[in-house]
């Protein structure tokens, strides 16, 4: 082959490869407009949603590319606590669950930090999954979001939230990564056989939200999900240690994995002897598959 056709193909090769990257893609109405919900993380936006008044907060990348599609994590606060627990990193949380730090990827991410009513996700009437909804369709419509790579995660009441959101919305929702979350709370409308992709994390030792239920959204997700059935082990109390099960045999891009940890109700759990919780890296390698 002579020079100038090799170099031929290479072109054709790499324009293809970008072309194909671009089709992969599904960005948002957001795309190629100059963002306004951009003003910082202690800017609460508001919207008005079954005629009652919400709030979110949103963290953009400091150096946003209008043109380039983002992924989208909603990151959502437990019972009792606010949106602004989860953006600074207080009341036990780490801001925006630790994520951030451990985004080094070319997809980068948009994360979104919104406020439950009365400090909690009962969508009674499924009027929280309406609200996301509606946060979703409106980040989207100023920010330029992937529409394929959206993400929920949340301790407690905020993983319940995430669990509906996959019982409710589907397809829409690429992955969730439940933590220390309940069936029942916030409930489980939608496509009842839904697949999506689903990380669990529970205490074996949580006396608030049992690890009963933990496994009970575990398996609706190894259902759905066509994963082959089986039974994790788990770590003794007093182990110190957390054990991590992939499961087999599940539908192509809906992976089950599920984490259970020597520990109480927390969304930071520890190994024994370490200073840092594992449960930020654990999120970030489920979700960072998805590009």
């Amino acid at each position: 082959m002579k020079a100038w056709q090799m170099l031929f193909c290479l072109v054709a090769s790499l324009f293809m490869a970008v072309f194909d990257t671009a089709l992969a893609l599904k960005p948002s109405p957001g795309c190629g407009k100059t963002p306004t919900l951009s003003g910082g993380t202690n800017v609460a936006h508001k919207l008005t949603v079954n005629n009652k008044g919400r709030q979110f907060y949103v963290n953009v990348p400091a150096d946003y590319d209008k043109n380039h599609p983002y992924r989208l994590i909603f990151t959502l606060h437990a019972l009792g606590g606010t949106a602004s627990q989860v953006v600074a990193g207080t009341s036990g949380y780490y801001a925006w669950y630790g994520i951030p730090p451990l985004v080094n990827d070319t997809v980068g991410a948009i994360y979104v930090a919104p406020d439950g009513l009365n400090n909690g996700w009962a969508n009674q009437g499924g009027e929280d999954v309406a609200f996301l909804s509606q946060v979703i369709q409106t980040v989207e419509a100023d920010l330029c979001i992937d529409q394929d790579l959206r993400f929920s995660t949340g301790f407690s009441y905020g993983g319940a939230m995430s669990y509906s959101l996959a019982c409710s919305l589907g397809s829409e929702i690429r992955a969730v990564a439940v933590l220390s979350g309940n069936p029942q709370i916030s409930g489980c409308a939608g496509p009842a056989s839904a697949p999506v992709a689903y990380y669990g994390e529970h205490g074996v030792s949580d006396n608030v939200l049992p690890i009963s239920g933990g496994r009970a959204m575990r398996d609706r997700f190894v259902k759905n999900n066509g994963c082959t059935p089986q039974t994790p082990q788990e770590p003794a109390a007093g182990s110190g240690k957390h054990i991590k099960t992939t499961y087999t045999g599940c539908s192509a891009g809906h992976p089950v994995v599920w984490v259970a940890f020597d520990g109480p109700h927390t969304p930071t759990p520890l190994d024994s002897g370490a200073s840092r919780s594992f449960a930020p890296a654990e999120t970030w390698e489920f979700f960072s598959q998805f590009k």
